[in-house]
């Protein structure tokens, strides 16, 4: 038997939707390489998290002024929540906790945090995109 890949949106997105069906409110997968939890959240879908689907900003090379933040999975790449009407100007400070946009499978949301602290100074990809594993999503201006 294979591993099974918990960074791949279909598979993310049956194990929501059977979780639904069962009617259960979450669940949560410890693995070394990583952790995956999913919370079934009522009238507003579910949400997922991953420690391995979701690494920080990846690190900078000597004398570098900006961080990527890239997509930890394929999907759907929303700039701000769906149910969200508020504009999300640039640029603007964020620090290392703060969400900077989503990648959604259907209504599964992965928030997408910006790792590094510093000045969120332009997109990488078109909101409303469908993007790949690692692909650039947002550039992230470092204080110097």
């Amino acid at each position: 038997m294979s591993a099974i890949d918990f960074s791949d949106p279909a598979t993310i997105a049956l194990l929501t939707e059977a979780l639904t069906a069962a009617g259960v409110d979450g669940l949560e997968i410890s693995r070394p390489g990583g952790q995956l939890r999913i919370v079934v959240a009522g009238k507003d879908g579910a949400q997922i998290s991953s420690t391995e689907a979701t690494p920080p900003a990846p690190g900078l090379a000597p004398g570098s002024a900006s961080a990527v933040v890239k997509a930890p999975m394929a999907g759907r790449f929303c700039v701000g929540h769906p149910a969200s009407a508020a504009p999300q100007n640039l640029p603007r400070s964020v620090s290392e906790a703060d969400i900077v946009g989503f990648v959604g499978v259907g209504h599964i949301l992965l928030p997408l945090r910006a790792g590094r602290s510093g000045i969120l100074t332009r997109l990488l990809a078109e909101p409303g995109a469908l993007v790949g594993f690692g692909d650039p999503l947002f550039e992230i201006g470092l204080p110097s």
